[in-house]
């Protein structure tokens, strides 16, 4: 008796399964090029985008070890970190922008593009592996999760969710997520998609 093995050949990323007609936001598995496959949670309804970090609610912890923030955790239906060595496999395949996305507990929302997929320059940091620019306190010690750190200022989108923060006392801001400012965010959230594609970021 013969026996036929079907191969699928898996899409390389989110933009791939848009051009052969997928046309639903949800989690797909993927195999960029010279990787192993691995899923990711496309945004295809409204500009097509890869999802790699999603914070909203505070149900999962983004206060991890270096392990934990390279292989990647949580939910992709939910909250999570898609992972260093995924972000690193998806970003060395082709050019792409990073889009981030903020809303704060008084209602605003934020849209930013265009930027690289990592502050330029700075090296990212967790609890038990200090890269960042403070020579005197490890930044993800102090401000909780992993991320590029400067000197424990601009920004921290992982840090830790506060449900009813302090807005007006930006002491206590910084013990949050933050972005740029003291400003303390409700949610936050990452995308990365091909840079010479317009993907709808109006």
């Amino acid at each position: 008796m013969w026996f036929s093995t079907l191969i699928l050949k898996l899409v390389t990323d989110c933009h791939e399964l848009f051009l052969k007609g997928e046309r639903n936001n949800g989690v797909y598995a993927i195999q960029p090029r010279n990787s192993q496959p691995f899923d990711v949670f496309c945004e295809i309804t409204a500009g097509v985008k890869t999802v790699i970090q999603r914070l909203q609610d505070g149900s999962q912890n983004f206060n991890q070890l270096w392990e934990a923030y390279q292989k990647g955790f949580g939910s992709l239906k939910g909250e999570f970190w898609l992972g260093l060595d995924n972000i690193h496999t998806l970003t060395k395949q082709e050019e792409l922008t990073l889009l981030v996305e903020l809303s704060d507990w008084m209602g605003e929302a934020q849209s930013v593009h265009g930027l690289t997929t990592g502050p330029s320059g700075l090296s990212f940091s967790t609890i038990d592996r200090d890269n960042d620019l403070n020579t005197d306190i490890n930044c993800a010690k102090r401000l909780s999760g992993g991320w590029w750190f400067s000197n424990c200022g601009q920004s921290n989108l992982n840090g830790k969710y506060c449900r009813k923060p302090n807005i007006l006392q930006k002491t206590t801001a910084k013990e949050q997520m933050f972005w740029k400012t003291n400003h303390a965010l409700r949610t936050t959230v990452l995308k990365i998609a091909p840079a010479t594609v317009d993907h709808g970021y109006y």
